[in-house]
């Protein structure tokens, strides 16, 4: 069994196409579920944000489990396999570990560094684990990369400006705006990325904050949040959305919807007889704006394929480049763990044959010798099972060590056939034995090959 990522992200795929293949929270579990019914498949976790969808699966084979993972992919999507081909990347075995510390540590988002992604990985494996899709390998997975991007954020510089999708659209707002301090601001949606966009609101220094969202209560809790934090705000449910955009100057919508949530006819409406200019902020995925409403007068729209035109390419500094280096680390360190419990079953059953060699020649002591003391034949037992010990306790300790090496396996492939062991893997080994802490089918190409931020 070997580690399988396949997706598309902001790097491979325009917003469009992420906005066609993402699967929408309430399809997750079924989406887990149609993978786990796959011949190929032991284990999947599906990890989605408004940058990437990205399905990782614990599989067979490579090319089988690769074929039914682009297959749920696409069927989810509604879309040809060879229409999504262009667009995804596969990675496999160590470079499927390497790709997830490095999505854990921000460095593949669209804002280098940001740390919303730790949440999200989380979180992902928190519903793999719940639904039953994910066992020993990717709790490992998980937790080890969880590790990995905590000590990215605690030792570099990477997220020191405080770096988010929400933070860079404020920015392009500003731009056009001017200083956000004392405009009235419109919040769409009270999820976990509209309290991060909430709580920048804030810092901004907007003068009112109107918290629209299906759910009034959840919108009263936001707004009492905001309160607290010393900026005026007042809940609101979608029905009055015409009502409360009349008088805002800037908008940030982030629902999660899978359809549009603002249309252009409520703009429109909202902007009748309005003079003053209106930028909105679209950050869900799919899109939550109209694309109709960006044209209307006075209108400006700053959604997700605006900010990955202007930040896709942006140059990295030493903090980008010590955090690649604790990720190489990090991923180092786990295949090398890998490795080596992959080798625990080989000399537990070379133990376990030497104990019965032990046991088998005692018997046959005792029945030759029935009249033998006991405490001599105590003594004999212990000395008999001191020298095996002895004996494979310098092999064992070093298969051990070299197992941790890139050609282990190689090492345990050996002692198994020099023993003639039983390869068959304990099925307490399999097992996790704790919940993670609080690229036709397609054939490798450029862009999916088995070689080796993000916001909700």
């Amino acid at each position: 069994m070997s580690l399988l990522v396949v997706g598309l992200s902001h790097r491979t795929a325009p917003v469009r196409v992420l906005e066609q293949v993402t699967v929408p929270a309430g399809d997750a579990g079924k989406f887990l579920a149609e993978l786990m019914t796959s011949s190929n498949v032991a284990e999947a976790m599906l990890l989605a944000t408004c940058n990437r969808v990205e399905a990782y699966a614990v599989v067979e084979t490579f090319h089988g489990g690769m074929a039914e993972v682009i297959g749920a992919l696409a069927r989810h999507a509604g879309a040809d396999v060879a229409a999504l081909a262009d667009h995804l990347y596969v990675h496999y075995a160590g470079a499927a570990v390497e790709h997830a510390f490095a999505v854990a540590a921000g460095l593949d988002s669209m804002v280098v560094g940001e740390a919303q992604i730790l949440g999200q990985l989380r979180a992902a494996y928190a519903f793999a684990a719940e639904a039953g899709a994910a066992g020993r390998t990717l709790h490992e997975l998980a937790q080890k990369a969880l590790r990995a991007g905590k000590r990215v954020h605690a030792e570099t510089g990477i997220d020191a400006a405080g770096g988010s999708v929400v933070v860079e659209a404020l920015s392009d707002a500003a731009a056009v705006l001017g200083d956000l301090a004392g405009r009235r601001a419109v919040l769409v949606g009270a999820g976990s990325m509209g309290a991060l966009a909430a709580a920048h609101l804030r810092r901004a220094g907007v003068a009112a904050l109107t918290v629209v969202n299906r759910s009034v209560p959840a919108a009263r809790r936001l707004a009492s949040a905001t309160i607290a934090g010393g900026v005026p705000a007042t809940p609101a449910g979608l029905a009055d959305l015409a009502a409360v955009l009349a008088d805002a100057e800037l908008v940030v919508s982030c629902t999660g919807s899978v359809g549009v949530v603002i249309e252009e006819a409520t703009v429109r409406l909202a902007r009748a007889g309005v003079r003053h200019p209106l930028v909105i902020c679209d950050l869900g995925l799919p899109h939550d704006v109209a694309v109709e409403a960006g044209e209307l007068p006075g209108v400006t729209v700053i959604d997700l394929a605006t900010l990955q035109q202007r930040l896709s390419g942006l140059p990295g500094g030493s903090d980008v480049a010590r955090a690649r280096e604790i990720v190489g680390a990090e991923v180092a360190a786990f295949l090398a763990a890998q490795r080596a419990a992959a080798v625990t079953p080989t000399v537990t059953a070379l133990r376990q044959l030497a104990a019965e060699v032990v046991a088998a020649e005692l018997l046959r002591l005792e029945s030759r010798l029935p009249a033998l003391d006991v405490t001599v034949r105590d003594e004999l037992a212990r000395t008999v099972r001191r020298v095996v010990d002895k004996l494979l306790h310098t092999p064992t300790v070093r298969i051990k060590e070299l197992a941790a090496g890139p050609a282990g396996q190689a090492y345990a492939d050996a002692l198994r056939e020099l023993f003639d062991l039983d390869p068959a893997v304990p099925a307490a080994l399999v097992e996790p034995s704790a919940p993670v802490e609080p690229s036709a089918p397609v054939e490798p190409s450029a862009a999916a090959q088995p070689h080796g931020g993000d916001q909700p």
